[in-house]
C-alpha cells in the first residue's frame, strides 16, 4: 500500500475513544443491543457467531437530527475493544485522479488488517448519493462503486476467511442514498424521537453535575412540555436552564468574576 495514503487513514483512526458511554445515552436500547451482537458477542464467541448467525458487515442509523446517531458511534469507539475509524467524505476525496478510489481500498485493507474494525462514515448521502447517468462528476462515481465493491469483501461470513469489519453509516436523508449502497447496509435502523422516559433520563442526567431541584411533578410536567423535542434539543435546553443560577446572582450584584462555584444553588423548575 502507498505510505502516503496509508498515513492519512491512519489519522482518521481513533486512539482513544471520545469518552462516550452507553449509559450517556437514554433509551435506544433495541440499537445499543444490536451493536453489541455486531461488534461484542462476536470476539468473545466467534465459533457461535458465523454462517447464518455471521454479524451484519453493513449497518445504517437514519432518521431526524439530533437524536444520537453519532453519538452512538462514539459510543462503540469507547466501549467495544475494535480499531474505530470515524471517516468524513472530505478525507476520501482528492483532487488527484484515481486516488480517491485508492484511499477508499487502502481504508478498507487497513481495517481488515487491524479487524476487529469498525468504519464509521457521519452524514453518509454526502459520499453515496444516488448515481445519475449525466451531470455526475467521474470521480465521485468510482469513489461510490469501489465503497460497494469493498463492502461486498468486507463481510464476516465465517470464522476462517473472513476478518470482522464493520460498516456504520448515518444520515438524515435515507432517501438520498444510491439503491446499491442500501443494499450494503442490510440492518437499517431508524434513531426516532426520544420517549417520555428517555427525555427525562436525558435532562437528569445532563442536569446531574449542576444539581437540580426538581420534584416528581416537575419532572413529569418537563416530560409533557417536551414532546417532540430531539436530544440535542434538550441539551439546549439544559445548557440554558443551568445558566439560570449565575444569572439570579449576577442580577442580585455579584460579580461574575468574583462568583464561586459553591455558592450557585441548584437549577429548579423556573430556570426550564
Amino acid at each position: 500500500m502507498d505510505k502516503a495514503l496509508v498515513e492519512m487513514i491512519n489519522s482518521t483512526i481513533l486512539e482513544k475513544g471520545p469518552g462516550v458511554h452507553w449509559d450517556d445515552i437514554q433509551g435506544l436500547s433495541e440499537v445499543k443491543e444490536t451493536l453489541m451482537e455486531n461488534i461484542v458477542y462476536p470476539q468473545l464467541n466467534p465459533e457461535i457467531f458465523s454462517g447464518i448467525r455471521a454479524p451484519d458487515s453493513g449497518i445504517l442509523f437514519y432518521g431526524p437530527p439530533g437524536n444520537g446517531k453519532t453519538l452512538l458511534a462514539k459510543a462503540v469507539a469507547t466501549e467495544c475493544k475494535c480499531t474505530f475509524y470515524s471517516v468524513s467524505a472530505s478525507a476520501l476525496m482528492s483532487k488527484w485522479l484515481g486516488e480517491s478510489e485508492k484511499l477508499m481500498k487502502t481504508l478498507f485493507a487497513l481495517a481488515r488488517s487491524k479487524a476487529p474494525s469498525v468504519i464509521f462514515f457521519d452524514e453518509i448521502d454526502s459520499m453515496l448519493s444516488k448515481r445519475k447517468s449525466e451531470g455526475e462528476n467521474e470521480g465521485a462515481r468510482r469513489l461510490k462503486t469501489e465503497f460497494l465493491v469493498q463492502v461486498d469483501g468486507c463481510g464476516a461470513g465465517s470464522v476462517e476467511n473472513a476478518p470482522q469489519v464493520l460498516v456504520i453509516g448515518a444520515t438524515n436523508r435515507p432517501f438520498d442514498l444510491d439503491e446499491a449502497a442500501l443494499r450494503r447496509l442490510t440492518k437499517r435502523i431508524f434513531i426516532t424521537l426520544p420517549d417520555a422516559e428517555a427525555r427525562l433520563g436525558s435532562i437528569l442526567k445532563l442536569v446531574e453535575k449542576v444539581g437540580s431541584q426538581l420534584n416528581s411533578n416537575e419532572k413529569q410536567m418537563l416530560c409533557a412540555l417536551t414532546e417532540n423535542y430531539s436530544f440535542a434539543d434538550l441539551k439546549a435546553i439544559v445548557k440554558d436552564a443551568a445558566m439560570g443560577p449565575v444569572r439570579d446572582l449576577h442580577k442580585n450584584g455579584s460579580s461574575i468574576a468574583k462568583l464561586d462555584k459553591d455558592s450557585l444553588r441548584s437549577v429548579n423548575f423556573q430556570d426550564f
